[in-house]
């Protein structure tokens, strides 16, 4: 595995995995609706001590919730994770199956949850990650060498890319935001192709581009490990013809915030800049280093950060919650 969101922000798992995981995920709903109390998973509840996160096999992703795990615990919280498709583990919490998901990219899945934001059946308490990106980049020597830095420069430079975008799993919604501006010839776009293949694919053919210097436009993001391996320019969009995605935000099930208000003000006090983000996937893809102590690492190193979280946040028999400490 390459790492990082291997189906891009918004769409879907990786073949295989995908499969696997959503007969899973529907094997697991169906079990909980016959034999788990009513409400489906173990889900807080009113008062309830406890949580279900909802999870993709991203790593920043991971990361967090493994961080919001290790601190819910501390506080005598009885967490659990399901791995869950972003369009089944919408479906958790709009039928409050699942409570809590660290994981929502946008507006990039605007698709898949803007008609149950709109019902009230999922509720945003804030934004978890900062300055998120998902666009069209090129590595810095590239933008240098050809004077690219945004989408407009590429039509001129179109005999050096080859007239070709590179993107990730065929049907994933960045793809056919690409191939969108392709049909209508945003940007003079209109004869260059989209080479569709997978996110380990498409981040091999970066590699090996970026090792011979070569000029290669793709779909990036961040946060991700690209950012740390590679010096990348992520392209202007003059003409707003890319929906993007601007923030990655905490969404919840209905009423989970009149529910367990505690834990609500935990989750809206977290804030994670897309650096910390894109280190955080670096250390569980490339160094190979297990979520859960990636996290319990930065929760060491950054006591600061966490105590300004557990501001006010209290543990189960209310009592002040402090920043674990070695």
């Amino acid at each position: 595995m390459a790492g990082g969101r291997p189906e891009g922000p918004a769409g879907y798992l990786r073949p295989g995995r995908a499969l696997a995981a959503s007969v899973a995920a529907l094997s697991a709903l169906a079990l909980t609706a016959c034999s788990a109390p009513e409400g489906g998973f173990d889900s807080g509840g009113a008062g309830g001590t406890a949580i279900t996160l909802v999870e993709q096999p991203w790593e920043d992703l991971m990361v967090e919730n493994a961080i919001v795990s290790q601190l819910l615990e501390e506080l005598g919280y009885t967490v659990s994770i399901e791995e869950l498709s972003v369009p089944l583990g919408a479906q958790a919490l709009a039928s409050g199956d699942a409570d809590v998901y660290l994981g929502n990219w946008w507006p990039s899945q605007e698709d898949v949850f803007a008609e149950h934001i709109d019902t009230g059946s999922v509720e945003v308490l804030g934004t978890l990650v900062t300055e998120a990106s998902f666009e069209p980049a090129v590595p810095r020597y590239v933008a240098e060498r050809y004077d690219v830095t945004s989408l407009a420069d590429l039509a001129p430079n179109a005999a050096a890319f080859g007239n070709e975008f590179l993107g990730i799993e065929a049907g994933a919604p960045g793809n056919q935001s690409i191939q969108d501006a392709i049909d209508a010839d945003a940007y003079g776009l209109g004869d260059w192709d989209l080479v569709e293949s997978s996110t380990p694919a498409m981040l091999a053919e970066v590699e090996q581009r970026v090792a011979d210097e070569r000029p290669v436009v793709f779909l990036a993001w961040e946060p991700h490990w690209m950012n740390v391996e590679w010096d990348l320019v992520y392209l202007d969009d003059p003409e707003e013809a890319w929906p993007g995605a601007g923030e990655i935000r905490v969404a919840t099930r209905e009423d989970f915030g009149t529910d367990n208000p505690n834990v609500a003000r935990l989750l809206s006090q977290m804030e994670v800049d897309s650096g910390t983000a894109s280190d955080w996937v670096h250390a569980v893809s490339q160094e190979n280093t297990a979520a859960e102590d990636v996290a319990r690492a930065w929760i060491a190193d950054n006591p600061d950060a966490v105590g300004a979280w557990l501001a006010g946040v209290e543990t189960v028999d209310g009592e002040p919650a402090e920043a674990p400490r070695d």
